[in-house]
């Protein structure tokens, strides 16, 4: 009788362990469960990017359960490295580098369209040279590894000159502003605030923006296609912050300029003045620009810049297809 009333006392006691570590495994399941999965997004000091500051100040992130980390990195070329090593998860970046990098082996894929410059970019020149035929035996700044070259040549492509006929000296965007305002070139491809503040060179004027060429210069929003395999919805999730924001920005425009500024670490007025040169893509412009059946859609523009890389050769084929993954291209 004893041995029996031993043997339920230790059955007792084994199913009591075994309840509780059952209850230990559940709670770490649901602690694995609510665990906020982990999202670093970067991008450069530039307005079009930054409406992903207004999702995360707002908590659009949150509600998806992501707990997101946003980092400015300026250095472009760091960017495909970046996603090799999994040091970032999402990138704001203009298009052009994107299909490079992709082409290069960076595991990223388009998620949605940003923005596009509609005057944030342009050619600023001195007084004589009132055309882009003028430019024949100047001197003309801009980075040739950059979308801004890509947006010369359209512009050239509407002249009577070719570039052979330009001296082109080759350094980034910032710094062909300021060799410009030094007066160390004739004329010079930049951004803001070189391109607003040109008439600080006497004569000094933009001959020609992306205001004249909007679909030139597209920025995009990318994830890592490995980290789209673990995390499925992560495409949804982004592009909805997105959206969201945006809306936000459009509705508010005051108040995200201002949570804009705080994470750029520039002032509301300086974000302010760089959003008049831009046109934010909301979810309806991103609908009407993913379908390829319309023409000048992003598929189409991006084969062109493709096109363009590889004909310079920063790309060793045009093929992007599978960096397009949720679009439907025929």
């Amino acid at each position: 009788m004893k041995k029996i009333i031993a043997l339920i006392l230790s059955l007792t006691l084994i199913a009591g362990l075994l309840a509780g570590c059952g209850s230990n495994a559940d709670a770490d399941a649901d602690n694995t469960a609510d665990e906020a999965k982990q999202m670093t997004i970067a991008f450069c000091t530039w307005a079009g990017y930054a409406p992903l500051f207004i999702a995360q100040e707002l908590g659009y992130f949150d509600e998806y359960n992501y707990d997101v980390e946003i980092v400015i990195i300026e250095d472009e070329s760091t960017y495909g490295a970046a996603f090799v090593s999994n040091s970032i998860q999402a990138l704001g970046q203009v298009m052009d580098r994107d299909i490079i990098q992709y082409d290069a082996g960076a595991p990223e894929q388009y998620v949605c369209t940003m923005d596009c410059s509609t005057g944030g970019d342009g050619l600023i020149a001195t007084a004589d040279i009132k055309t882009m035929d003028d430019l024949a035996g100047k001197t003309v700044a801009l980075d040739k590894s950059a979308t801004s070259y890509f947006f010369f040549l359209q512009a050239l492509a509407d002249s009577n000159i070719t570039e052979d006929q330009i001296t082109i000296v080759e350094m980034g965007n910032d710094e062909a502003g300021e060799a410009f305002l030094a007066g160390r070139v004739d004329a010079a491809v930049t951004w803001e605030p070189a391109l607003s503040n040109c008439s600080e060179r006497e004569g000094g004027h933009i001959l020609v923006s992306s205001a004249d060429y909007p679909k030139a210069i597209i920025d995009v929003l990318t994830v890592s296609s490995d980290f789209a395999k673990e995390n499925p919805e992560a495409v949804d999730v982004l592009s909805d912050c997105w959206y969201r924001a945006v809306d936000y920005l459009n509705a508010n425009f005051e108040e995200g300029c201002a949570i804009m500024a705080e994470g750029l670490d520039l002032s509301a007025e300086d974000v302010a003045a760089e959003c008049t040169g831009i046109t934010f893509y909301d979810k309806a412009m991103n609908e009407a620009f993913n379908d390829t059946a319309t023409p000048e859609n992003i598929y189409e523009i991006a084969c062109m810049a493709a096109d363009f890389w590889v004909e310079k050769g920063y790309m060793e084929s045009a093929d992007i297809a599978g960096f397009f993954p949720t679009l439907n291209i025929g």
